[in-house]
C-alpha cells in the first residue's frame, strides 16, 4: 500500500461523512471480504483466459456492496482490465424503447477505466493503444500509411463476426484513418458512434458510412463487442460493473417493462454460464429484495429463480459456497469493524499516530455507544458506524481541544431507513481490508 495522498484523504473522508464510497483510495481502509475477493480474482482469472463470468452481489442497505463492486474495480484495474461502471436508474436500465437503454451504454462507454486512467474517461486512450500497438507492428513488416490503411480492415476481421461487428470495425477503421491524417473531425465522429451518441442513421451515414447506430435492443451486443476488442488492444478483459440494480425491482411500476429488463439479465447469465461469450464479466449488486422478492425481485422471474435464488442443501457453520453467480454479504465481524474505524482514524491522522484524533479505547467506546444505539441492527450496517464515526471526528479536527469522552456520549448514530421505495439512495460505504494493521489484541477482544 502506497503513502496516503491528501487528495485521497480528502475524498475517503468527504465520501464517506455523506455516506457514499469513495473511488479512489479504497486500500487504505479496507477490512475483511478475503472469500468474496478471492472468488473475484478466480473470476478475472476465467474472462484472462477467453472465459467469462457473472456475480451478483447481494446484501441490505450499507452492507458494503458498493463498496465492494469499488473494491473489484480497483483488482480488476491492477490486473489490466478494462473496467465500465455504472448506477441503474429509471433513465439508465438495460432494457428500453426510450432510449433509457442507450444512455446506460453511453454511461459505462464514458466511464471506461484502465489502470492508466483510474477515474474513466479512457475510450479515446484504449483505442489509440491499440493503433499505435497495430502501426507498430505493421511499419516493422516495411508497410506505408496507405498499405496500413488497407491492412486495417484485415485485422479487424474477428469483430465481424459477432452481432453488429461489421459496422463496429468499420468505425474503428474510420477512428485508425482519422488518427493518421490528423483529421479530428473524423475521430470525434467515430467516438461519438462508438459511444452511441447518435439518435439517427442519417446522420451516421453522412459522417462514417455505416448505416446502423447504437440503439435501446443492441448494447449487450455491443458491450460483447468491447469485451473483445480490449483483448485486442492488449487488456486483459472487460468488467461491466452495474450498481443500485434494486431500481429494476422497486422503483420500476411497469410489470412488462421490468420483466423485459430481466430477461435481459438472463440472457447475460446465460451467455457467461454457458461459455457462449469470451473476454468480459459483470457484476451486479442489489439489496435482498431485488434478489429475493418474489412479487417484484429477481425471484418473480421463474427462469432467473432457477438459476440465481439459492437454496443450500448443507448447513455446516463456516461452510461457504461461492459456486454460483450469487455472493450474499456477511456482516462484518466486531474485529473487521474494529480495524475499519483504526483505518479511518490513520485517514484522518495522516498515517501519523501522533497525529490520532481519538485514542484506541475510544474507538472501543465508540462501538459500545453504537451497540447501545442500534441494538439488533448493530454490524448489520457498519455504513452507519462509519458515518457517524466520520463526523465525530471531523469535529473533533475543526474543534481542537474538544474531550472525545465528551462528544462521544452526544454522537447519533442512526439506523438508515431500508425500504424497497427508495432504491436509489446513497448506500455502502464499507471498507474491507486483507491487511490488518498490527494492533494490540486485548483491544481487539473487547467486550459488546
Amino acid at each position: 500500500m502506497g503513502k496516503l495522498k491528501q487528495r485521497e484523504r480528502d475524498a475517503i473522508i468527504q465520501s464517506l461523512s455523506a455516506g457514499v464510497v469513495p473511488r479512489i483510495g479504497l486500500e487504505h481502509i479496507q477490512v475483511g471480504r478475503k472469500n468474496e475477493v478471492s472468488t473475484i480474482l478466480s473470476d478475472l482469472d476465467r474472462i484472462e483466459n477467453d472465459g467469462a463470468a457473472i456475480r451478483f452481489i447481494i446484501g441490505r442497505y450499507g452492507s458494503g456492496k458498493s463498496f465492494f463492486l469499488n473494491l473489484c474495480r480497483i483488482v480488476a484495474l491492477e490486473k489490466k482490465f478494462v473496467v465500465a461502471q455504472a448506477d441503474i436508474s429509471l433513465e439508465r436500465r438495460l432494457y428500453s424503447s426510450d432510449n433509457q437503454a442507450r444512455a446506460l451504454y453511453t454511461e459505462l462507454v464514458h466511464n471506461f477505466a484502465v489502470r492508466a486512467k483510474p477515474e474513466g474517461g479512457a475510450l479515446s486512450g484504449l483505442i489509440e493503444r491499440w493503433i499505435s500497438d497495430l502501426d507498430q507492428r505493421l511499419r516493422k513488416e516495411g508497410k506505408n500509411t496507405e498499405e496500413i490503411l488497407q491492412q486495417i480492415p484485415q485485422e479487424l476481421k474477428c469483430l465481424q463476426e459477432f452481432v453488429s461487428g461489421y459496422d463496429f470495425a468499420t468505425v474503428l477503421c474510420k477512428y485508425f484513418e482519422g488518427y493518421q491524417k490528423g483529421d479530428d473531425a473524423l475521430m470525434a465522429s467515430a467516438i461519438r458512434w462508438l459511444s452511441g451518441e447518435y439518435s439517427t442513421k442519417t446522420e451516421a451515414r453522412q459522417d462514417l458510412g455505416v448505416r446502423t447506430i447504437i440503439e435501446d435492443d443492441n448494447i449487450y451486443d455491443y458491450l460483447k463487442l468491447w469485451g473483445r476488442f480490449v483483448r485486442m488492444a492488449g487488456y486483459s478483459g472487460l468488467l461491466v460493473n452495474l450498481d443500485e440494480m434494486g431500481v429494476l425491482s422497486h422503483r420500476l411500476n411497469n410489470v412488462q417493462s421490468r420483466n423485459s429488463n430481466y430477461e435481459a439479465i438472463l440472457r447475460i447469465v446465460n451467455d457467461c454460464l454457458q461459455g457462449s461469450v469470451s473476454g468480459v464479466g459483470f457484476v451486479f449488486a442489489g439489496t435482498d429484495e431485488f434478489l429475493k422478492d418474489q412479487r417484484r425481485g429477481l425471484a418473480s422471474y421463474e427462469a432467473l429463480a432457477r438459476r440465481l435464488v439459492v437454496r443450500s442443501d448443507f448447513n455446516v457453520a463456516g461452510l461457504k459456497d461461492f459456486s454460483g453467480p450469487v455472493i450474499e454479504l456477511e456482516n462484518l465481524s466486531k474485529e473487521d469493524t474494529y480495524v475499519l474505524l483504526y483505518n479511518i482514524r490513520n485517514v484522518f491522522a495522516y498515517e501519523d499516530p501522533a497525529k490520532y484524533l481519538i485514542p484506541d479505547l475510544g474507538i472501543e467506546g465508540y462501538l459500545q455507544h453504537c451497540q447501545k444505539m442500534l441494538g439488533a441492527d448493530f454490524f448489520q450496517t457498519p455504513g452507519d458506524i462509519v458515518k457517524s464515526f466520520v463526523r465525530m471526528l471531523s469535529v473533533l479536527e475543526q474543534n481542537p481541544g474538544t474531550s472525545w469522552e465528551v462528544l462521544l456520549n452526544n454522537t447519533p448514530v442512526q439506523k438508515s431507513q431500508e425500504t424497497t421505495e427508495t432504491c436509489e439512495k446513497p448506500e455502502e460505504k464499507i471498507p474491507e481490508k486483507s491487511a490488518e494493521p498490527k494492533i494490540n489484541d486485548e483491544l481487539v477482544s473487547f467486550k459488546l
